[in-house]
């Protein structure tokens, strides 16, 4: 059969979130571009992906999104099927854990994920049985009773009772077929001695079908087949016939209202799904120049086909169109750096591993705007394609530079021009390996120079200047690796630049000109009293507050420098490992973590993030504000690599091992026009349980809440421009519905705003 020709329409769908997330709220910054499964519950298309789950509603075409943040149990799925019977969407994480939602309800069930399991516990595939759904896993099957939410059986199915990997399972009347490791195996339906593995028959070695693993079983039309070696053999009688061949790579096969459909990979180019008959022959091709591009699987409802795709989310075929649905969201997750500038986030998702080493990650750099998010990255930018690794970022109000771990340094200006720099400046290759320019940290100082870290070889630190000339250093110590990275500009201008590898922090001051080298200082921070004080050597992160104090965060704990105009005066200036008093017990700050990002807010408050969690501690660090976790909260996990905050409106966001997440906080700077009061929401609806927002007060200033005769309800202290209420008295008592005054005013400047707030009680 010849491909059918379809016009191609592609109609990328965002999903836009509200202009501002509620204080104290979260929300989720996750890929949905790499679709791995598509099924149809009440109307609405589920796409799962690889991170989450977002829905197309067939009436009107709107999206939804159904991520932790919203009631998943985890992050990172590895296969979602549908219960035809109890119209209910079984999901099953990478982790093992397993989600069930129906009737709008997730219920978990994490018996596998809790079991000390000797083997893989992996769960490869689901299939689905009445009120039981067979869940085949890295080890065998265990059979989950949906209705009591429990375990019903575990089946070790292997040839000698033990371990076995199981990709697919399906039944006839009389048999339950399982793909296997070992081949495909079957068993009498209605067996009492299921959990026997000598009830399981291997049918592989024999009947045409062969020895050797096996990749799915289905039934198709009551014929059961098995896809093998890319091939689908089908049962005649007790043999087994080959039904159909393919030249591709079968990537899935679906039964759907009664036709077979085959998801396949095709090499060198865009991949294809293709119809089958009962004969075997190709009866439709789904497919059309670069569409879809990676399809996992396909379903069909009436005459349109829902392909789930790998890069592209979700592709509708209808009336020769293709239109593709997806989520507005990152292209990838956020594991390097991350900047706010010029009211937009960017967040690189380049990383360097454990050894320092590049990986190779090519999805450039995210910029998010007007809750809108852009990808920066080859296929916008030609000049990215060669470009790995983005991990650093600096920006003035011309330029975005982003450093490339091996691909050098990236300017991207304003009026859309490009800039790279590599052998076309006195950056340097890493010494072993010629091609990689390895750009490891940016900053900006006080006189607009770009300040530039260059591990890895022997000029370590170079300096773009305002005037666009090149200046380069030799950090005057040894250092394994020749290993530099993050920048951080105290206020004497003095450049701190972590040195991983264990090597510690360097402090570098140029002395009154760059230009001049002979009144140059260096200074390196390791252990020890003298030596810097640090807690350990390895550094993994530092930020300056609004104080100017310096802020350590090392493999154990936090560091303070609170003296660094006096690096290079009067006996020099160790850091201090300040002590808190955490219950009775009173130790160093965050002695026992690992310390991997710190971020500071608009109240001059830390942000720490570390392998454990993420704290929000006082602007002096003795005092714990918020502790949130994986199992506390909606974040998508503990493992927090980095922080970015936006100033204006105190939203953080975090980026994690799976994925970047965001929490809208109490704090937040000063817009630079304050011509009024910003409340929201307002009028506050009915029953309405969150906190109320009053920005663009003066900074730091003591906010009232009054009734309309003068009569005072609350007073708070505002965290930088932006206060907070939770809509109760000083009794702790819900306030009436009516209209309220809000007054603003500074203790220092006796600036005052005015703002009015309109409270609907119930």
């Amino acid at each position: 059969m010849k491909p059918i020709a379809f016009l191609i329409f592609i109609c990328s769908i965002a999903f836009h979130c509200t202009a501002q997330i509620p204080i104290g709220t979260w929300r989720e910054h996750l890929p949905y571009n790499s679709g791995i499964n598509v099924c149809v519950i009440n109307n609405k298309i589920y796409t799962a992906t690889s991170q989450a789950i977002f829905y197309v509603d067939a009436d009107d075409y709107t999206i939804g999104k159904l991520s932790r943040v919203n009631g998943l149990s985890e992050t990172g799925i590895a296969v979602a099927k549908k219960n035809v019977q109890n119209n209910s969407l079984i999901i099953a994480y990478a982790n093992s854990n397993v989600d069930v939602i129906v009737n709008n309800t997730i219920i978990n069930y994490n018996d596998i994920k809790r079991k000390n399991i000797i083997g893989d516990k992996s769960i490869y595939n689901i299939y689905s049985l009445n009120n039981f759904n067979y869940l085949c896993c890295g080890f065998g099957i265990v059979v989950m009773d949906e209705a009591r939410n429990q375990t019903k059986e575990t089946y070790y199915i292997s040839n000698t009772g033990g371990n076995v990997k199981v990709t697919g399972l399906t039944s006839d009347t009389s048999f339950l077929y399982t793909a296997t490791a070992e081949g495909l195996k079957k068993a009498p339906r209605n067996s009492s001695a299921l959990a026997n593995y000598t009830t399981w028959l291997n049918v592989s070695v024999s009947n045409g079908l062969g020895g050797g693993a096996v990749a799915d079983v289905y039934n198709y039309k009551g014929t059961i087949m098995v896809v093998k070696n890319d091939s689908i053999f089908k049962q005649v009688g007790t043999n087994w016939v080959l039904f159909y061949a393919s030249l591709n790579a079968i990537v899935n096969v679906t039964v759907s209202e009664e036709k077979l459909l085959l998801s396949e990979s095709v090499s060198g180019t865009a991949g294809r799904v293709v119809q089958l008959d009962g004969s075997g022959a190709v009866t439709n091709t789904i497919k059309q120049n670069s569409f879809p591009e990676s399809p996992r699987q396909a379903i069909i409802i009436g005459n349109t086909y829902w392909i789930a795709d790998y890069y592209k989310g979700l592709f509708k075929v209808d009336n020769n169109q293709f239109v593709n649905y997806q989520p507005n969201a990152p292209i990838g997750t956020a594991s390097g750096d991350m900047l706010v500038a010029n009211n937009t986030l960017y967040a690189t998702a380049g990383a360097v591993n454990d050894a320092y080493q590049y990986t190779n990650n090519t999805n450039g750099i995210y910029s998010f705007s007007n809750n809108y998010w852009n990808p920066l990255w080859r296929f916008t930018i030609a000049a990215m394609d060669t470009m790995n690794d983005f991990v650093s970022l600096a920006a003035n109000s011309q330029s975005l530079y982003c450093g490339s771990f091996g691909g050098g340094l990236l300017q991207i200006n304003t009026n859309n021009t490009v800039q790279v720099y590599k052998q076309n400046s006195p950056l340097l290759p890493a010494i072993g390996d010629p091609g990689s320019y390895r750009i490891s940290g940016l900053a900006y100082d006080a006189e607009a120079n770009l300040w530039v870290a260059n591990y890895g070889t022997s000029k370590q630190l170079h300096v773009l200047k305002a005037d666009k000339s090149w200046q380069s250093f030799t950090v005057p110590f040894f250092l394994n690796e020749n290993a530099v990275a993050d920048i951080v500009i105290d206020d004497a201008n003095q450049k701190w630049i972590i040195s991983p590898k264990s090597n510690g922090l360097i402090c570098y001051n140029s002395g009154a000109n760059i230009n001049v080298t002979n009144d140059d200082k260096w200074r390196l921070y390791r252990t020890g009293s003298g030596n810097g004080n640090l807690p350990i050597n390895d550094v993994n992160c530092i930020v300056k507050d609004k104080d100017g104090i310096l802020w350590i965060g090392t493999a154990k704990g936090i560091a303070i420098i609170a003296c660094a105009d006096n690096v290079f005066v009067n006996g020099g200036c160790d850091a201090v490992l300040p002590i808190v008093q955490q219950d009775q017990f009173a130790g160093y700050l965050f002695q026992n973590e690992v310390v991997q990002t710190i971020a500071v807010d608009a109240a001059n408050r830390k942000w720490v993030g570390t392998k454990n969690g993420l704290w929000l501690i006082s602007a002096n660090g003795e005092k714990i504000i918020y502790r949130f976790s994986a199992a506390n909260s909606p974040l998508l996990n503990d493992d927090i690599k980095k922080i970015g905050i936006d100033p204006l409106s105190g939203e953080v966001f975090i980026a994690t091992a799976k994925g970047l997440c965001s929490f809208r906080g109490t704090a937040a700077e000063p817009a630079e026009e304050q011509s009024k009061l910003v409340i929201f929401p307002n009028p506050v609806p009915a029953n309405y349980t969150g906190l109320i927002g009053i920005k663009n007060v003066p900074n730091n200033s003591i906010v009232k809440i009054t009734e309309l005769n003068g009569k005072l309800v609350y007073q708070t202290k505002a965290l930088g421009s932006q206060a907070v209420w939770n809509g109760l008295n000083y009794q702790g008592k819900r306030v009436s519905s009516g209209a309220y005054l809000v007054l603003a005013t500074s203790e220092i400047t006796n600036e005052k705003a005015f703002g009015k707030l309109f409270y609907i009680s119930n």
